[in-house]
């Protein structure tokens, strides 16, 4: 298990290294042969500049500003519109099983299937910030949680990940968004510890899909090195394998391998492997936590999560 992991890890390494040390917000960029004219968009209370183009309907596509329901997704073209119908939208939360809720933090699962237009609409709108995004219209392979944080307004989208129904090579995530305005806020965070939770109900190591986006490399290999550096500080054993690594996390061994190559946590002599315990790095993460303390949990209480893996779903329909 190790080699194969440590060999996929090296290759991927060498890959990350032609990445910019620091991700800026990118420029625009188009789409196809449609213009990326769509330079905002107003969604609830905020208005958002776009950083890509996506592929909505031409007569759609050419407008400087887009207006779209927060609960429903609907796109429009004029602010008279979209005041007409937010006043008639019955819509006050996405579509589908609301599966985890936690003070002002609810997560929603929505089916590609059942729910098409929707999931559609999605990821037209995810596509207005993800570059590599190519999923836009066949939308019923697939599953979306939606987080969103809820008022008496109702349920306001927050950001989302998707996964196959049915992933060959069990990809737990195919794509994953924090909307502009609540990023820097640990969602992001939250988006890909709620991924994994489902992965380990469901009895599976969980990975995201491959190649990952610049910003999505970042954010999983920060998330990768506190759930390890958490791990070495509760884990007293004195030895420390991958395999208990990969079955205590429910992570993939190869995205345990890559993170601990990348922070110079593994260590090769005499003909082993040996995972280190960085000092400094297990201070600074104490430190890291204690300063943070009275800031908002970010993280999934399982008591919460109200959910059933498809696969007993189907058994238990027969």
């Amino acid at each position: 298990m190790f080699h194969e992991a440590q060999s996929r890890a090296q290759t991927a390494m060498s890959e990350e290294a032609k990445l910019n040390s620091k991700i800026k917000t990118p420029k625009k960029k188009s789409c196809g042969n449609v213009p990326p004219t769509i330079k905002a968009i107003e969604l609830g209370c905020f208005e958002i500049t776009t950083w890509y183009s996506s592929p909505y309907p031409a007569e759609y596509a050419l407008q400087s500003k887009l207006y779209i329901c927060e609960f429903c997704l609907k796109y429009m073209k004029s602010g008279v519109i979209a005041s007409r119908h937010i006043a008639k939208c019955p819509a006050r939360c996405p579509p589908g099983d609301e599966i985890y809720r936690k003070d002002t933090i609810s997560v929603f699962e929505v089916d590609g299937r059942k729910n098409k237009t929707y999931c559609q609409n999605l990821c037209l709108l995810a596509k207005l910030f993800l570059d590599h995004k190519t999923l836009y219209y066949d939308v019923e392979p697939f599953l979306f949680y939606i987080l969103t944080e809820y008022d008496r307004k109702g349920c306001h989208i927050v950001g989302y990940f998707s996964k196959e129904k049915n992933s060959f090579l069990s990809y737990n995530v195919s794509c994953i968004l924090v909307l502009p305005p609540y990023m820097k806020k640990g969602y992001g965070k939250m988006l890909i510890d709620f991924s994994y939770a489902l992965s380990r109900k469901e009895g599976k190591l969980g990975s995201p899909e491959k190649p990952l986006s610049d910003l999505g490399l970042v954010s999983y290999r920060n998330y990768w090195k506190e759930k390890l550096l958490e791990y070495f500080l509760t884990y007293n054993e004195s030895e420390i394998t991958i395999k208990h690594i990969s079955q205590t996390l429910g992570f993939n061994p190869y995205d345990i391998v890559s993170t601990l190559q990348a922070y110079g946590m593994i260590k090769y002599h005499k003909s082993n492997h040996y995972v280190l315990k960085r000092p400094e790095m297990l201070a600074a993460y104490k430190r890291r936590k204690t300063a943070h303390a009275g800031l908002p949990s970010r993280s999934i209480d399982m008591s919460r999560l109200k959910w059933t893996p498809p696969a007993q779903r189907d058994l238990d329909a027969k």
